[in-house]
């Protein structure tokens, strides 16, 4: 597998990967789906400062890892929300911790002190992946976010990458 930078040909394949999500799970709260042009530009706007690295093999794209803002009044601004998104015939297979470890790498070496990772719950393989990596969780919020005429829980996962 080769992991690398997010580049513009990644933007069609990952918007796809994500709207799959958005459309037929609650893992992404968002109700409408993204053009290509909306993803890219969401993308283009933080890729100064916070990562987006790909996966592929073979030529093959598999998946992408993020980071974006957390919170945006200044006291935050080393810390960053991380994400994972993975085709999924290359779920379970350890690729998606290899993309992450990298994604971590580089908010460290970029001055990060945290990361943040949101899970809706129930999401047994997103904890283990998070817990796998060093993450600890730090709580729950109840029933915050609604999809699919139900309400769902959102746990959040921190990283101290300074010591980890």
């Amino acid at each position: 597998m080769l992991i690398r930078d997010f580049t513009d040909r990644d933007v069609a394949p990952a918007n796809e990967l994500t709207n799959s999500f958005i459309r037929d799970t609650v893992v992404h709260f968002g109700f409408t789906p993204a053009t290509d042009e909306e993803f890219a530009e969401m993308w283009r706007q933080g890729r100064a400062k916070y990562p987006w690295i790909a996966a592929e093999e073979n030529g093959r794209f598999l998946g992408y890892a993020k980071a974006g803002v957390w919170r945006t009044r200044d006291a935050y601004q080393y810390t960053a929300e991380v994400g994972i998104y993975m085709v999924e015939n290359a779920r379970g297979k350890g690729l998606g911790s290899q993309l992450y470890i990298e994604l971590l790498e580089r908010l460290r070496a970029a001055g990060f002190h945290s990361a943040i990772g949101g899970v809706t719950l129930p999401n047994e393989a997103s904890v283990r992946l998070h817990e796998a990596l060093g993450f600890r969780k730090v709580g729950v919020f109840r029933e915050v976010g609604r999809k699919f005429d139900a309400w769902h829980d959102v746990g959040f996962w921190q990283i101290d990458l300074v010591s980890a």
